[in-house]
């Protein structure tokens, strides 16, 4: 892999010698905040326990043991089978050289049958050659087939090659497994300290999603170490982190797929679970995917929701316990849950490297086929426990909609005739009401059928909004598509140091949703313009976001005994994922069919629910404003949108133009 950046050897200089290749480990070096986070080591620290995580995943460790050096360095210990260090048969140099060297190499592309691992966090081979990269040292050393290898990276290069010596137990040395020691650079952190609490928490979280695997954390300082060993589970950290008493008793489980199920999921997919119901209190919620912690949730998560919901609301309809008026939500189940959810994925599809978040959509029903029968079937056996638990649901349900009676009740009156083209939806309740404004009337009419009509309004915008970067706010409603978009969201434009009043509010969230074409961003630009210059409050307080729709759709065929299936991608890098994995389920090359969309108004109403309207599958990005202050910000946005700021575009595009990816 090689990305390209652009140095000036002279102010106003700019020909072939301006193009620089970065090979190797120097991307990450160039652009460390895409592969890692940056406040701190301990995200390139965890790519290192990860691979040690996923031996014992595997089932071939029993003991991790991380150590924080004095000199400032950290080593990670496993008794793993040790990484293979003899020649890779292609390219020639040892294979443990290439696992700490090369972006995207390493084991956890063969999924298939037999593969070195079938679950796993890792997906690109990016993890350890960014900590790598990021490292002034980094020695490791394995013990492997009666053999001890070492070698040696500075700064991402070798600067000690494989040595091999014969095994000696009596010297201390250890039948098999891999020890890792880095020293991060501080150059490219904030802050070299590792945050203590978060390393015990993630240390501790493996040692409870491994039951019977030790794991220590030693402090050679101070010598002191604390040890971690769960044969509980789940069950046994849930209990320790709550602070309130569960209302009924928890509900755990899990299943995998075997192979008589992989018609719908690779065999030994599934998810492990205990949930627990409270009253009041905190709630405490933790997942994973494949041990990797997910503390942005995902694709996992809403199968969980999504299985406890309809279990929950079966449970009530089956017993009639609903009142009158009273309609259930799935929030009103989820609300009051603590959870812990270990999910086991095959190809897990994270968003950013950094693996914070599931966007998986397999994952979704898999979670959910497996967590919805589980539970109606502890509910029917323990019909007073679910009693209880549906007079809480119903509860919470009857709190929420009085919630929205209020809001309804404080901006009944004056209210504006809404535009004719806005499509509403029927609830009231801003926590869940969401606005699309899409591009064009037949995107628009997909979007109206495939839609949820109880929480999701659609207003279709006719050709490109105005560039509302310099047009007075008193001449704003002369455009009619401005004057629409501000009566549906039921506030008026306004600056940024006003004070609007924003209980006209009609939907918590309002969703820009373009083509993934140049002309659809074009059309986000001019729309997220008149959000930051004219309503920058609603900016402030989270309720403008963009939507992602897929550019491609690959029609993939039969592989064994899984039917036909069109798979979405949001970008040709997801694309390749896609066939990737169609390939290791035997699919044969070529075998597919790959449509790109030329709009959304080719989608139809299913599709675009699939893909961009379900809350649970969708891809929905929240706009906030960025690290730079208000000012460095408007003057950006200026440089963009002004309308005599025609040279200072030229110049960014010839300073960053050989950076756009032109399809032909």
């Amino acid at each position: 892999m090689a990305s390209k950046a652009v140095t000036t050897s002279a102010p106003g200089s700019y020909g072939e010698g301006s193009i620089r290749v970065l090979k190797g480990l120097e991307p990450v070096k160039q652009r460390p905040g895409m592969y890692t986070r940056t406040d701190n080591p301990l995200h390139v620290i965890q790519e290192v326990i990860d691979n040690a995580a996923d031996e014992a995943l595997a089932g071939h460790g029993r003991r991790i043991a991380m150590t924080q050096h004095a000199d400032g360095s950290v080593s990670v210990e496993d008794d793993g089978r040790g990484i293979p260090y003899g020649i890779h048969p292609e390219e020639g140099v040892p294979v443990v050289e290439i696992v700490f060297t090369r972006l995207h190499a390493g084991g956890k592309f063969d999924k298939g049958s037999g593969g070195a691992y079938s679950f796993s966090g890792g997906l690109h081979g990016v993890g350890v050659s960014v900590t790598n990269a990021l490292a002034t040292r980094l020695e490791v050393t394995v013990y492997r087939e009666g053999q001890v290898a070492t070698l040696a990276f500075a700064g991402g290069d070798v600067v000690q090659p494989v040595q091999v010596r014969k095994l000696d137990l009596k010297a201390g040395d250890r039948k098999q497994g891999t020890t890792v020691r880095v020293w991060p650079d501080p150059k490219y952190f904030e802050s070299a300290e590792l945050p203590r609490a978060e390393l015990v928490h993630l240390l501790r979280s493996k040692a409870v999603l491994m039951p019977g695997v030790t794991v220590t954390l030693r402090q050679e300082k101070t010598a002191d170490e604390q040890r971690w060993l769960y044969q509980g589970g789940l069950r046994d950290y849930l209990m320790q982190s709550l602070n309130a008493e569960p209302l009924v008793p928890l509900f755990e489980g899990a299943q995998y797929a075997s192979a008589q199920e992989s018609e719908n999921f690779a065999e030994g997919e599934g998810a492990a679970w205990c949930v627990a119901f409270t009253e009041d209190g905190a709630v405490m919620r933790e997942s994973y995917v494949n041990l990797i912690p997910t503390v942005a949730g995902g694709t996992h998560e809403s199968g969980l929701k999504d299985g406890l919901f309809g279990a929950i609301k079966g449970f009530i309809e089956l017993h009639s316990l609903l009142p009158k008026g009273v309609k259930l939500m799935p929030d009103d189940v989820f609300s009051r849950a603590s959870f812990v959810l270990s999910a086991k994925v095959l190809d897990p599809q994270f968003q950013g490297q950094t693996k914070e978040r599931l966007n998986s959509r397999d994952a979704l029903r898999l979670v959910a086929a497996f967590v919805k029968p589980q539970l109606e079937l502890w509910l029917n056996q323990h019909v007073e426990h679910g009693k209880k638990l549906a007079e809480l649901v119903i509860k919470q349900a009857q709190t929420r909609q009085r919630a929205a009676q209020k809001v309804e009740k404080r901006k009944g009156s004056g209210v504006a005739v809404l535009p004719g083209k806005l499509t509403d939806c029927e609830s009231r309740d801003l926590l869940h009401n969401e606005l699309f404004l899409v591009e064009g009337d037949s995107a628009g009419g997909s979007a109206k059928m495939g839609r949820n009509k109880e929480t999701q309004a659609v207003l279709p915008l006719r050709g490109k909004v105005l560039n509302a970067w310099e047009v007075e706010r008193d001449l704003l409603f002369k455009n009619n598509e401005i004057h629409d978009i501000a009566v549906a969201i039921g506030v008026d434009p306004h600056g940024r140091n006003d004070s609007p009043d924003l209980s006209g509010l009609r939907y918590g969230k309002i969703c820009i949703l373009s083509d993934a074409d140049v002309d659809g961003a074009h059309i986000q630009v001019l729309l997220l313009t008149l959000f930051f210059r004219h309503f920058p409050k609603l900016v402030e307080t989270g309720h403008i976001y963009v939507a992602r729709p897929p550019l491609f759709r690959v029609d993939a065929p039969a592989r064994g005994k899984k039917p036909p299936a069109k798979l979405y991608a949001l970008d040709e890098g997801e694309m390749g994922a896609i066939l990737d994995k169609l390939r290791k389920e035997g699919a044969r090359e070529g075998s597919w069919s790959i449509s790109r969309f030329k709009g959304l108004g080719e989608m139809s109403a299913e599709q675009l629910w699939d893909t961009t309207l379900n809350p649970d599958t969708r891809r929905l990005l929240q706009v906030r404003y960025g690290a730079l202050d208000m000012g460095a910000t408007e003057q950006s946005i200026n440089r963009l949108m002004g309308k005599g700021e025609a040279s200072s575009r030229r110049e960014l595009m010839e300073l960053h133009g050989d950076g756009v990816e032109v399809d032909v």
